[in-house]
């Protein structure tokens, strides 16, 4: 269900993000164990960069080959507490190789920005950074399901909020869940006192709210779209919009 009619992030946009680094990655290659991605990044053009222990069963694979074909799986988990977490899915399907060395460091940096990890500082040792060249991406999340061809991926952004949306999600859960509350009311909605409304997901174009409505034969919690008036880009543009929706939430 969503409110208003202001535009949506499109299914390229919605790939890129969840590919960005911040989904949980397992990495499937045929004849290979199922391998969880220690940590990850894009590249500027969306390709997957990967942390991956030098002992694991899939570098093995790749050792001595060219590439690998393979699938980077990525769950978009809720940073909030709730019962089903899962907020999407993404299958990157390609080809693995190993990160060149000679663009080795130049990866590390990349994805040190998002993971200052200090497995990053022993590369060719202990670990070993691949690359996923992308030739299909599926899709699966609230807005429905999508099948990507490499460019129209490529030429997707991921939500500029994908990196700090954790911390702005659990922010609202802790300390505005009452201004949640009556900007349900708000929004043409009757929540009764005990309705929990919980933050579930931000992009620049909107966010979803959990709705729990206890003691009731509904089928069970749901989610509800907000959209704000206009898209935003950054944390500044954010603060206003969330002054905005709470101010009028209160007065109502």
């Amino acid at each position: 269900m969503s409110e208003g009619t202001t535009g949506r992030p499109t299914a390229a946009e919605r790939a890129r993000t969840l590919a960005y680094g911040v989904a949980d990655g397992v990495l499937v290659a045929p004849g290979v164990p199922y391998a969880p991605v220690s940590a990850h990044i894009t590249d500027e053009n969306g390709r997957p960069l990967l942390l991956m222990p030098a002992g694991s069963p899939v570098v093995a694979a790749l050792a001595g080959e060219p590439d690998l074909p393979a699938t980077l799986r990525l769950s978009d988990v809720a940073p909030v507490a709730l019962p089903d977490r899962v907020r999407g899915r993404a299958w990157l399907h390609g080809w693995l190789t190993e990160v060149p060395e000679s663009e080795r460091r130049a990866a590390a940096l990349r994805l040190s920005r998002l993971h200052p990890r200090s497995e990053l500082l022993d590369l060719g040792e202990e670990w070993t950074l691949l690359a996923l060249e992308v030739a299909e991406v599926e899709i699966e999340d609230p807005w429905g399901t999508a099948t990507l061809e490499p460019e129209e991926y490529a030429a997707g952004a991921p939500d500029p909020f994908t990196a700090v949306e954790a911390g702005v999600l659990t922010h609202l859960d802790g300390a505005h869940r009452d201004e949640l509350h009556l900007l349900l009311k708000n929004l043409g909605h009757f929540p009764s006192e005990t309705t929990v409304v919980r933050p579930l997901a931000l992009d620049r174009y909107g966010m979803w709210l959990h709705i729990t409505v206890p003691g009731t034969e509904d089928p069970g919690p749901f989610a509800l779209r907000v959209a704000f008036a206009e898209p935003v880009d950054d944390m500044d543009g954010l603060r206003c919009v969330y002054r905005r929706l709470f101010a009028g939430a209160t007065r109502s």
